[in-house]
């Protein structure tokens, strides 16, 4: 068990942060063992495919075998949220011996991988090209695995935060752990980690608690140092509707929302083209076709830029979302 104490300034102080970089990090676990997540499992197989051009070793080295995780490489945001580059810039200043010490203590009581080997080196110089090695691969693995899915992922987790401040709000502290997860409980000033493979006990002694709602945590998860200041990564709510599909456009419902005439023009409009171009293939008025162009451009479901003595027109991303991905009527 972990436990961290808890004062009336620490409680004052503890506040809510996202992490791209912990998200990221912290996917590794469910890429090595798909069994901790099955929800998770769409993500996994459409990734495995994009990363063959990585070295999967070396990223795969990262997680220990208990699916422990280096500290250095999930630094404490310093401010709500930063960006990946902010954070990974962070790690990139991370010092030698630090970069031993977190990699032997998530490894311990196993050696080291082969990937991680250098780590292990009395001279500085290997420890400091593998960290960079690291973070150039992380990076890499960001673009690819995490960064197409962060818009999505950081409103479910902003929704989370939401609902948590209420919670501690309307209830306090006990409220505000009593449904964050099974393994959590708080108790007399002190909030108790449970099931965990180390044992220690930290005083937060004014350094104030730091909460992080992960997509990708699949239990709270407090740094493997107790000499880092209290901070907690936890399962966030409703993760298993993100990789949910989104429903396919039924035609006819388009339809029955904007009309026949409207929705058979947006459906021509998978390129720029004219007013008098889009009246020409409806076999219409040009003035028709104006007055649907105008209501669509209202609505943002089509945009317009002037080329010449023409206006061009063509379907905005909204009107491509209402499509369907984009497909023609």
């Amino acid at each position: 068990m972990i436990s961290f104490e808890l004062g009336v300034e620490d409680l004052a102080d503890t506040r809510f942060a996202l992490s791209p970089l912990h998200e990221t990090v912290v996917s590794l676990r469910v890429l090595r063992e798909p069994g901790l997540a099955a929800l998770h499992l769409p993500w996994r197989r459409a990734v495995l495919g994009e990363l063959r051009a990585l070295d999967t070793e070396l990223l795969m080295s990262l997680v220990a075998a208990r699916l422990t995780l280096p500290d250095f490489l999930t630094p404490r945001p310093a401010t709500f949220a930063a960006t990946f580059d902010e954070e990974l810039a962070v790690v990139r200043r991370t010092p030698a011996d630090l970069v031993r010490r977190d990699l032997s203590a998530t490894h311990a009581p196993d050696p080291l991988p082969v990937a991680l080997l250098d780590a292990g080196a009395e001279d500085d110089a290997p420890v400091l090209a593998l960290r960079d090695a690291i973070c150039e691969l992380l990076r890499r693995y960001w673009e690819i695995a995490v960064e197409p899915m962060w818009p999505r992922m950081r409103l479910l987790l902003e929704a989370d935060m939401t609902y948590r401040a209420r919670q501690l709000a309307v209830g306090g502290a006990r409220l505000l752990f009593a449904d964050m997860h099974p393994n959590l409980r708080w108790h007399n000033g002190v909030l108790e980690i449970d099931k965990m493979i180390g044992r220690h006990h930290v005083s937060a002694s004014g350094r104030g608690l730091l909460l992080v709602p992960s997509v990708f945590a699949h239990k709270p998860a407090p740094p493997v140092s107790p000499e880092e200041p209290p901070s907690l990564a936890y399962p966030s709510r409703a993760v298993a509707t993100l990789w949910a599909r989104s429903p396919v456009a039924d035609p006819a419902a388009l339809v029955s929302l904007v009309g026949a005439s409207k929705a058979g023009l947006l459906g021509l409009l998978d390129e720029p083209l004219p007013t008098v171009e889009i009246a020409r293939r409806l076999g219409v008025t040009p003035s028709a076709v104006s007055q649907h162009l105008r209501v669509l451009h209202a609505t943002g479901l089509v945009s317009r830029a002037r080329d010449g003595r023409h206006v061009l027109y063509r379907r905005a991303p909204l009107g491509d979302e209402l499509l369907g991905g984009g497909r023609s009527g």
